[in-house]
C-alpha cells in the first residue's frame, strides 16, 4: 500500500516511454524504469497511466524563514530573510543526511502543509522575504513544484535559491535554473569512490552541473563541502577540489567547509574537528578561491568575507548575524575599491539570526 492516501498528482515533463509497459524517468541520472504504480528512488516521482507523474506537488514539510546565510548564501543579499521550505525525498541517498527525516521520509505526515505556488510568493512579499529557498529536501525531485513556484515569486520581484547536490540531468538542469537566482550547490567530495559507496550517485554529473551555471547561466552560485573525518577531508583532496573550482568556475566562487554532525547511517561517526576546517580553508585560499568560509562552527574569522584588494573585512559575521558591513553602494570596499563579487542590492538587510516557523493558513 502506498504510504501517501489517493489524492491529486501532477504530470511530469522529463521522462520517456520504454518497450512494453515501462517507462523512464530522466528529471536525474538515477534514470528510474517504472512500471504503473511504481515509485523511482526519490519516492515521489511515480509511474501512473503511462506517464510520470509527481505526488507532492503543493505539499511541504514546513515553512520557515530563517537568515540567508543559513542556506549557507553568504554573498546574496546578505543579512535578509528567505522563506524556506521543502517536500520530501531525495534522489541521493548520502548516509551522512543531517536532513533525513525528510529527504528520506515515507510517510505522508511528513507533509503537514498544503501551499500553491502564489499562496508561498504572497506569503514571502507579506512577510517581508527577499528570497524563497527550495531546502530541506533536494528540489531536483519536486521540480515541477519548485518552478512554478518561483514564477510566481518572480512575479513580485521576490527572488529565489536552490539548495541542491546538482544532481540532475542535461535536460532537466537546463528547465530549473532558468527559474533561479542564486544557489548552493553540494560538492560533496571530489572522489567519485565517495560519491558511489556514501551517496548512491556520482560526481562527474555534480561538476557538470557546475560548469553549466558558471558558463551557460546568470545564477548566483556557492558551493558547500560537508567534511566528513576520514572520508573527504584529506589535505590532497582539498587541494585538487579547490584547484578544480578555480580553474573551472572562477576565484570568485565562494565556498563552505562545514562540520559534519553524526547523523542517520553515520551516527556513530566523529565530528569534524575544527582545526580540519581552518586548514581546508588555508588550503583553498593559498590555491586562489577568494571567498572561503567555515560553517557549522562558531568561527568569526571563517565567517567573514574579507577584500581581496587589501585584505580587510568587508562583512563580518557572528553565526548568521551581521557584525560590520564595509561595502560601498556598489557592492566594492570602502577601503580600496576593489569589488567584491555577489548579489548586493545597495546594502545589508537587518533580520539578524532568527529562524521563524510559519504557517500558509494564514496567507
Amino acid at each position: 500500500m502506498s504510504a501517501y492516501p489517493p489524492g491529486p498528482v501532477v504530470p511530469t515533463k522529463f521522462w520517456h516511454k520504454l518497450d512494453g509497459d515501462r517507462v523512464q524517468c530522466d528529471v536525474c541520472p538515477n534514470h528510474c524504469k517504472l512500471k504503473d504504480g511504481q515509485r523511482g528512488r526519490c519516492f515521489v516521482r511515480m509511474a501512473e497511466g503511462g506517464r510520470v507523474v509527481l505526488a507532492t506537488y503543493g505539499r511541504s514539510s514546513g515553512f520557515c524563514v530563517d537568515p540567508i546565510e543559513k542556506k549557507p548564501l553568504n554573498q546574496f543579499l546578505p543579512g535578509t530573510a528567505i522563506l524556506s521550505f521543502g517536500t520530501a525525498g531525495c534522489n541521493l541517498t548520502c548516509q551522512f543526511c543531517q536532513n533525513w527525516h525528510i529527504s528520506r521520509s515515507r510517510e505522508m505526515e511528513t507533509l503537514a502543509e498544503e501551499a500553491s505556488p502564489e499562496t508561498i510568493a504572497r506569503a514571502a512579499e507579506a512577510l517581508r522575504c527577499r528570497s524563497v529557498a527550495f531546502t530541506y529536501n533536494d528540489p531536483v525531485v519536486f521540480l515541477e513544484y519548485a518552478v512554478d513556484v518561483a514564477k510566481e515569486c518572480h512575479k513580485r520581484n521576490i527572488k529565489t535559491v536552490a539548495v541542491t547536490a546538482g544532481y540532475i540531468s542535461e535536460g532537466a538542469r537546463e528547465e530549473f535554473f532558468a527559474h533561479m537566482d542564486a544557489a548552493n550547490v553540494d560538492l560533496k567530495a571530489f572522489t567519485e569512490e565517495f560519491y558511489h559507496r556514501l551517496c548512491g550517485g556520482d560526481l562527474q554529473t555534480v561538476l557538470d552541473t557546475l560548469i553549466y551555471l558558471k558558463r551557460h547561466t546568470n545564477v548566483w552560485t556557492e558551493l558547500t563541502t560537508l567534511l566528513v573525518p576520514h572520508e573527504n577531508d584529506s589535505p590532497e583532496e582539498i587541494d585538487r577540489l579547490s584547484q578544480w573550482v578555480v580553474r573551472e568556475l572562477g576565484p570568485d566562487t565562494p565556498i563552505h567547509f562545514t562540520a559534519f554532525h553524526p547523523a542517520w547511517k553515520m551516527s556513530e561517526a566523529r565530528p569534524t574537528p575544527s582545526a580540519t576546517l581552518a586548514e581546508s580553508r588555508r588550503i583553498a585560499l593559498r590555491n586562489g578561491l577568494r571567498y572561503v568560509y567555515t560553517g557549522n562552527v562558531s568561527d568569526e574569522e571563517g565567517g567573514s568575507t574579507y577584500c581581496h584588494g587589501c585584505g580587510r573585512r568587508l562583512i563580518g559575521r557572528d553565526w548568521f548575524r551581521l557584525t560590520d558591513w564595509n561595502l560601498d553602494g556598489k557592492g566594492a570596499c570602502r577601503f580600496c575599491g576593489a569589488p567584491c563579487a555577489g548579489v548586493f542590492e545597495g546594502g545589508p538587510g537587518t533580520w539578524g539570526a532568527r529562524c521563524v516557523p510559519v504557517s500558509m493558513e494564514d496567507y
